[in-house]
């Protein structure tokens, strides 16, 4: 695991390393911020499950804050749509259902990014494990994995699982989690360069 890494790192441009850095360091500061951050990060991902982060970035970018936690949901559902983004009525809705944990970050604060992934995961209408597990990485946790597609690609491609699942459960997410540990690596910077090594992009 730690060739496969060092291999990787071996690779990257100084400018790639030091974009990886600055998005680690924009967790941190996000880490710090109040309650109504957080929840515009929390409804940033609700917008990225099923969709393009770019997109997502865009609509989070034109509402802010104060956009998702007060505009109608008829009127998220128009600035979603003007975005071309898919299930703009069901992302409004859930957005709207999500404002009961406005204080998401009061909430979470004691938790581990596990305990805090399943609350998230439980509680917030659209998002599941990976989802989850995108929102509490961008505001600074760094113990749990985004296992998504390209993840999983890179897993397969490297021989640290025998095949794609089609479906992944809850417990196939935990193994595959189980697995990245053991680069030895915190996960949230794991994750930006298996990304990276995937798509060539480092985003949110």
């Amino acid at each position: 695991m730690e060739q496969i890494l060092k291999n990787l790192l071996e690779k990257f441009s100084k400018e790639t390393l030091n974009t990886i850095d600055y998005r680690i360091e924009e967790f941190k500061k996000l880490n710090k911020a109040d309650n109504d951050a957080w929840f515009s990060e929390l409804c940033f991902c609700i917008l990225t499950a099923n969709s393009q982060a770019k997109k997502a970035i865009a609509i989070q970018t034109q509402l802010g804050s104060e956009g998702f936690l007060n505009k109608t949901e008829t009127e998220l559902a128009q600035i979603i749509r003007s975005h071309a983004h898919r299930f703009h009525n069901n992302k409004a809705k859930y957005i709207v259902t999500a404002r009961q944990f406005k204080n998401i970050k009061d909430i979470l604060k004691d938790k581990s990014g596990p305990q805090a992934r399943e609350f998230v995961a439980k509680n917030i209408k659209g998002l599941g494990y990976k989802e989850a597990s995108h929102f509490l990485r961008n505001v600074g946790f760094a113990d749990v994995a985004i296992i998504d597609r390209h993840i999983l690609k890179f897993m397969k491609n490297y021989n640290l699982i025998n095949e794609i699942p089609k479906v992944v459960t809850p417990k196939k997410y935990l193994e595959c989690e189980d697995i990245l540990k053991k680069f030895k690596m915190e996960l949230d910077r794991l994750d930006l360069i298996l990304w990276f090594e995937i798509t060539g992009n480092v985003l949110k």
